[in-house]
């Protein structure tokens, strides 16, 4: 199972000034590699490498003010739906608003949901309702 990206790779990097962040985690595929593209304003998921152009999970969200952003939408190809796929790019998404010290709308369903089933203090406490 392979996602591709559809944007730059980069190594793994950490810290606000960065144009891109990359996690990893393990799941029942394999290893699954969250990246966070800051120009494109999106976190996408690769596994391995892959020669499919629509094969990558992507989570999208824009700025809504200075230290505000929307979280609004979430898409995993439906091969890949089951995975975990949604939740690694929720995970990713969230960590990055604590990190930012943001706050954030949830316009996204499947995040609302991740949110409810992972209750952490610390996500609650960043989110605007």
């Amino acid at each position: 199972m392979a996602f591709r990206i559809l944007s730059r790779v980069c190594t793994l990097s950490h810290g606000p000034k960065s144009s891109q962040t990359a996690f990893s985690a393990l799941s029942s595929a394999g290893s699954l590699k969250v990246e966070h593209d800051r120009r494109n304003q999106r976190f996408t998921v690769t596994a391995g490498s892959s020669t499919a152009d629509n094969e990558c999970g992507v989570l999208k969200y824009r700025f809504t003010g200075e230290k505000e952003v929307d979280l609004m939408s979430t898409f995993v190809p439906e091969t890949y739906r089951g995975h975990g796929v949604a939740a690694l790019l929720s995970r990713a998404a969230l960590d990055f608003v604590v990190e930012e010290n943001l706050k954030a709308h949830v316009s996204c369903w499947y995040i609302k949901k991740y949110m409810k089933e992972q209750p952490q203090q610390k996500y609650k406490d960043f989110v605007i309702t």
